[in-house]
This record gives structure tokens, sequence and C-alpha cells, in this order.
């Protein structure tokens, strides 16, 4: 339930700069294209379920909002945003078309702030669940599969293609789970946040917007969480490799 609201020009011009230094690396290393190919169906699948996760939470809540408008599906074509989806193909960071949500109409058992932080919780919460899927899934593949198939073309591929669905889901996960404004990470923490705290949040987004996507482009931002989704990752791995 990730959104920039920023304006378009602004908008334009970072994804510009983004897009000039995809090309450089690709230009660099040929053999980035192929891995962002690979990695396709991968943000498909991560992006179409982190927020078909939001709308359905939302509808258990007793929100109506995702449903009367159609997201409530698995068809990728609902869910992506064209900019967001190309963000995290080339910058490794990126966002669906967001689901919208109505915390008025959650059920009075819980507080709306409650509420939220639930809704907010439950894309990350489905990538790490589709990565520990897709690890299980792999490792059953490695056991079962003949050598002939693991050798060849086809299962190279799809075995590539598995490791980076399972990469993408935790990064995705990770990545919206930091609690900066607006990822979902800023909504979970707000039942717990002091009421200046939650204030200060609330009125500074827009800073928080354009501090973010300057860490992330010089860097910063990447050299904090890409150690923690590699040492995710490669848990998943290896406990599928004693498990299984």
């Amino acid at each position: 339930m990730f959104n920039f609201s920023l304006d378009r020009k602004t908008m334009n011009i970072l994804i510009a700069i983004m897009v000039g230094i995809a090309i450089m690396q690709f230009i660099a290393n040929p053999n980035q294209l192929l891995s962002l190919l690979l990695s396709v169906p991968g943000v498909l699948i991560a992006i179409t379920f982190h927020e078909f996760a939001h709308g359905y939470i939302a509808y258990k809540l007793g929100d109506n909002t995702a449903k009367n408008q159609g997201r409530l599906t698995l068809n990728p074509l609902d869910h992506l945003d064209p900019i967001g989806s190309l963000m995290l193909l080339i910058a490794g960071f990126g966002w669906g078309k967001p689901v919208e949500v109505n915390p008025r109409n959650y059920t009075r058992k819980i507080s709306m702030e409650t509420g939220e932080a639930i809704v907010s919780a439950a894309g990350p919460i489905m990538n790490f669940l589709l990565a520990i899927i897709f690890t299980i899934i792999y490792f059953l593949i490695y056991k079962f599969a003949g050598g002939a198939f693991l050798s060849g073309t086809i299962g190279k591929v799809i075995m590539t293609l598995i490791l980076y669905a399972i990469s993408i889901n935790v990064g995705l996960g990770v990545f919206n789970l930091l609690p900066l404004p607006p990822l979902d990470g800023s909504k979970i923490i707000m039942p717990f946040l002091p009421s200046k705290a939650k204030a200060f949040f609330v009125n500074n987004e827009q800073i928080f917007y354009i501090v973010f996507v300057l860490l992330w482009i010089t860097g910063i931002a990447g050299s904090i969480i890409s150690p923690l989704i590699s040492w995710i990752t490669n848990g998943l791995l290896n406990l599928g490799n004693r498990i299984i």
C-alpha cells in the first residue's frame, strides 16, 4: 500500500535518473539485462499478492472499498503501477497501485488506527509467506526432479525464476516494513507512537518522500536494507536445504 505523491515533474526527473543509471549498468554488464528479464515474473507475483492482501484484510475487517473497486483479484493488471513496477525492476524498490481503504468502515471491535496497522502489515506478511512457499517449491523440485531436468536449459531457467521470486518477495517485504512514511511500516508502528510523534509523521509525509528517494539514489538506503534482505533470503534457502 505504498504510494509516492510527488508531483509528476519531480517523479519524471527521478525516474529518468534511475533509468539512466540502469542503462549504464546494462552497458557495462549485459548479463544484468538477463537478470532483469528473469525478475519480471517475481515482480508481478510480489506486487499482485501484496496489494491483494491489503484489500482482502480490509474487506475482512468490514471495509468493502477494495471489493467495490474490483481490487480483490489476483489479476496483475489490476494492481500494477507502471512507474512503480519499472522502479522495482531497475532500482530495487517500487510499488503497486495503492489499494484504497476506508478505516471508518472497520469493525468497531478494534480502533481505526489498529485496523490500519493490521491492513498495512498484511502486504509484507504476504510477501514473506510467498518467499517461504517458493523456497519449499524450489527444494522439492531440487529433491525430486531428475538430474537431466536440473541440468537442462528449461530446468535451470525455472530454478532461477524461483530464486528471483524468493529474493524479490523478501525485498518487497523488508522494504515496506521500514518505519518511514509512506511505507507500510510507518502505519504498523503508528499505534505504538506517542501523539507528538504521530503528528510529526503525518505533517511531514511529503518531506519523507523526498528524503527517502534521495537516500535510495545515493545508495544509503540500499546499503542499510540490502544486507538484511540477503540475510533473510540466505536463511530461508539454508533452512529449506536442511529440512527438505
